[in-house]
């Protein structure tokens, strides 16, 4: 079977299931038809996938386990996430839903992230199937919904409620790692995901007395929620080096020819471009008020205001960021954690990730897999609390003028189809050598 040819035909129709991830809202409800199309595309290859449905009618999951050659292996986890977030059609070039294949790319909502790696995950199982191909260790796929909205009705939902699903596993392969970023014609680095940062969303709400506006009020609501986001929002917050991140900026210094020791930070950071943004986040806990909500008449003062605040915190930093916090907010704000998830970090120097690093170089000479830390979060949270380690590992060829991670939840979305038949040759060997 020719999984080059699949996975782009297999891409292109996920990204034509819109499974936009509103939250709570009745506007979720694509991911059940993208479950029940994942699972028939495995049904075609000769697999008996579960559909599984989490929380409603419209969150649903498929799973299945292909059983390897040696019963006494650990299992592998392979996992993607049927949802994306939401896309207004007028910012783009192309429908953000129509999956268009133009300029040797195909473009539309989730092509990055991650209906590129769903498709590669069905493609290389579907392989599997026709030709009767076997793993060496048993390959359990899960595809789950909600990852865009804090995976409450996905990979929490089954890690909490369905834990024989993953039973031996010891290691899972998921999204945000494993593309390429172009140093030089002879070196591409490949970061591999080894560790994420936690998240605490936060709601703070000051509660005063209510009155009317032409009077002189000095316990006002708004005041005191305006003065709690601005010392959060002006807080500098101290840089700390975690291992995973030591190791990458080690290898970054080697790649780029950057001597630490001369060169501040901050020119370094600059240097680096949108990948100095990446690594300047993963230096620090950040708090960033994203959301505002007071009032209901210009004439009435509030009894109530109300703001929100997307915390991400450093792996070994989590109590120095939630007392911090408690001190910027002072004693008239109350704080409510509605996000509170965990900071995960997995070894590097594993058979695993060599492998992911052998695998690379054979498809790519000038392949280097180094370590790296997201800032943001994905289904490995949850995962992890079964003690399974976690790598992002979506492999993928990146032309060397095309900023991956500008691509992430940004306009125009896009992958390019040789990168995506890069990816699925890589993770089909990968995945068997294992």
């Amino acid at each position: 079977m020719d999984t080059a040819k699949d996975v782009v035909t297999l891409t292109q129709e996920l990204i034509r299931i819109d499974t936009s991830n509103w939250g709570e809202s009745a506007e979720t409800k694509g991911e059940a038809e993208a479950a029940e199309y994942c699972a028939e595309r495995l049904r075609e290859a000769g697999w008996d996938p579960e559909v599984i449905v989490t929380t409603g009618d419209t969150r649903r999951a498929v799973a299945l386990r292909i059983p390897g050659s040696d019963p006494d292996a650990d299992a592998l986890l392979v996992h993607g996430h049927l949802d994306v977030v939401p896309a207004i059609a007028a910012d783009w070039t192309h429908p953000p839903f129509a999956a268009v294949l133009d300029d040797g790319f195909i473009w539309g909502r989730g092509a990055v992230d991650m209906k590129n790696m769903d498709a590669m995950i069905l493609a290389v199982a579907r392989r599997w199937g026709f030709e009767g191909v076997r793993p060496r260790r048993d390959v359990v796929i899960v595809f789950f919904p909600d990852e865009e909205a804090g995976s409450i009705h996905g990979s929490h939902w089954l890690v909490d409620t369905r834990p024989d699903l993953f039973h031996g596993v010891t290691e899972a392969v998921g999204e945000v790692g494993g593309f390429s970023l172009t140093v030089r014609d002879d070196l591409r680095l490949y970061p591999i995901q080894t560790a994420e940062k936690g998240i605490r969303w936060m709601r703070l709400r000051a509660s005063q007395r209510a009155g009317h506006g032409s009077m002189i009020h000095t316990d006002n609501a708004v005041t005191e929620i305006a003065r709690a986001v601005t010392r959060i929002g002006d807080y500098e917050w101290p840089r700390r080096r975690t291992k995973t991140v030591d190791r990458f900026l080690d290898e970054l210094v080697d790649a780029y020819g950057i001597d630490l020791k001369d060169v501040d930070m901050d020119v370094v950071l600059q240097r680096l471009g949108t990948l100095g943004l990446l690594v300047g986040a993963t230096l620090q806990n950040t708090a960033n008020p994203s959301m505002l909500d007071a009032g209901y008449k210009v004439n009435v003062i509030p009894t109530d205001a109300v703001a929100h605040v997307d915390g991400r915190v450093l792996p070994g930093y989590e109590e120095e960021f939630d007392t911090t916090i408690r001190e910027l907010i002072g004693p008239n704000v109350t704080l409510e954690f509605i996000n509170h998830d965990i900071a995960i970090e997995a070894p590097f120097d594993t058979s695993t990730v060599d492998l992911m690093a052998q695998v690379l170089r054979s498809h790519d000479p000038g392949a280097r897999a180094i370590p790296y830390m997201i800032s943001g979060g994905t289904d490995a949270k949850a995962l992890s609390k079964l003690e399974i380690a976690c790598y992002g590992f979506s492999p993928l060829k990146m032309p060397p003028d095309v900023d991956y991670w500008r691509l992430f939840h940004g306009v125009d979305e896009r992958v390019p189809v040789e990168g995506l038949r890069f990816g699925v040759s890589v993770l089909d060997e990968f995945l068997l050598s294992c």
